[in-house]
């Protein structure tokens, strides 16, 4: 049985749509806003609220298939994780680590004091979110690079509490992987607990798992809509981005390899059925050169089903040039943009709305995900108009400070009553004349 069909990427020429016909092509897949998702989530929601960890323990055998003896990864389990890997496994990781570390330790925010005015003085000052939670996807293919993404910045911003969730086995254990990475970044306090159900523990707490205030890190199309609801929820907990299914738009010229640009959509498209990769090229020849690449590299990976059906997804776009390509790229919003593509810095300049971009032929989209330096975690689903990737700064909380002197206060004190009566809000005029009283007037 065949996993593609080379009919699926018919190359749709860009020029003889309707705005319409745009907006349909550039939809993602339809599960991905699924209202019986959300529905199904609420309920979710609510039972751990209610029940705990008891409603953690059935979710898990229902939706898991495992039995839970301990939520918490135990030491034993850490030590026995990090024996049944190769060397070379955690050497890998190690690099990883280091070169995330490299690039998030440059994001530091630097604190703000100026006087705005003499006598006037304003600061911002910088610190950790007091707890927070990450969430590490397993399902067919377990992610400690989703581990380390989430738990080098939380340990560059200094967090108090960093936990962690992430699906079980079925045999009850978490992934060795996934938990060696995180205690390699410093995470200590894993439970094996996923989907819906764990971002709904993080959030508002159970007997075992603590509440956190912010909820870090991607999932499918269920952990999405769980932290969107508990982000709206005053007693639930703040999140970092909407992250789910993963994407890449791929814009490439007559000059791209179509070998390069297959092995791209492909493994975007490995992760999850769900996926969606799109295509956008200005060469009718390079499209079907595409499609016959993908055929003969499909075939090879042990995960053709998963990519086969994640290409029914797919879109091949015709540009009529470049800057149509990136016209292309900015309404659709990806979270992956690959420039296969001459002179890639020359069209940056045209592009700003993606998660992560990668120019030229020697940037595989893989080496963002596993260890370049850049967070992995991004906005999916359009949410890069306006969300930018994961970085130091959303595992932190800034906090401005002013201090006025009389000189100060009596320099800016017309403008403050003013204003204040343009509002209707006499107190805050009050608030000024009082300290002023028996005061020379500002000079105008």
């Amino acid at each position: 049985m065949t996993v593609f069909d080379k009919k699926v990427l018919t190359v749709v020429d860009w020029e003889s749509l309707s705005p319409a016909q745009r907006r349909d092509m550039l939809q993602r897949p339809p599960q991905t806003a699924d209202p019986a998702i959300r529905q199904r989530v609420l309920t979710i929601i609510a039972n751990v609220q209610t029940r705990g960890d008891a409603a953690l323990r059935e979710l898990t055998a229902d939706l898991d298939g495992a039995t839970l003896d301990e939520l918490q990864v135990t030491e034993a389990d850490f030590l026995a994780a990090e024996a049944a890997l190769s060397v070379q496994a955690i050497d890998a990781m190690d690099v990883a680590i280091a070169n995330v570390r490299r690039f998030h330790l440059a994001q530091l925010p630097l604190p703000i004091d100026i006087d705005t005015l003499p006598g006037i003085r304003c600061e911002r000052v910088s610190h950790p979110i007091d707890s927070v939670g990450l969430y590490v996807p397993s399902g067919s293919a377990p992610l400690p690079s989703a581990a380390i993404m989430l738990a080098v910045p939380a340990a560059i911003a200094g967090c108090p509490r960093v936990i962690m969730c992430t699906p079980p086995r079925t045999d009850g254990s978490a992934d060795p992987a996934v938990i060696t990475a995180a205690r390699r970044c410093g995470v200590q306090t894993i439970f094996k607990i996923g989907g819906a159900q764990a971002i709904a523990a993080m959030a508002y707490g159970t007997e075992s798992i603590p509440k956190v205030e912010r909820i870090f890190g991607p999932g499918n199309a269920w952990v999405t809509a769980a932290k969107t609801c508990v982000a709206a929820d005053s007693r639930g907990a703040s999140i970092d981005m909407p992250a789910g299914p993963s994407e890449v738009l791929v814009i490439a010229d007559e000059g791209a390899r179509a070998r390069f640009v297959a092995s791209d959509l492909l493994a975007q498209a490995e992760h999850g059925p769900d996926s969606q990769v799109i295509l956008v090229t200005t060469s009718r020849a390079l499209a079907a050169q595409v499609a016959g690449e993908i055929e003969r590299q499909l075939r090879r990976l042990s995960r053709a089903a998963i990519a086969g059906r994640a290409l029914q997804h797919c879109r091949v776009l015709l540009a009529a040039d470049l800057e149509t390509a990136a016209g292309i790229s900015n309404a659709y919003a990806p979270e992956h943009l690959m420039l296969q593509v001459a002179n890639p810095r020359r069209l940056l300049s045209r592009l700003r709305n993606s998660g992560s971009v990668f120019l030229g032929p020697w940037s595989p989209e893989s080496a963002g995900d596993y260890c370049s330096g850049p967070n992995h975690v991004l906005p999916t689903d359009g949410a890069a108009r306006s969300y930018s990737g994961l970085g130091v700064e959303q595992f932190m909380r800034h906090m401005t400070i002013q201090e006025l002197t009389n000189d100060g206060l009596r320099s800016i004190a017309t403008a403050v009553r003013e204003l204040a009566l343009l509002e209707g809000l006499d107190a805050h005029a009050a608030a000024v004349n009082i300290r002023l009283a028996g005061e020379p007037e500002p000079v105008p």
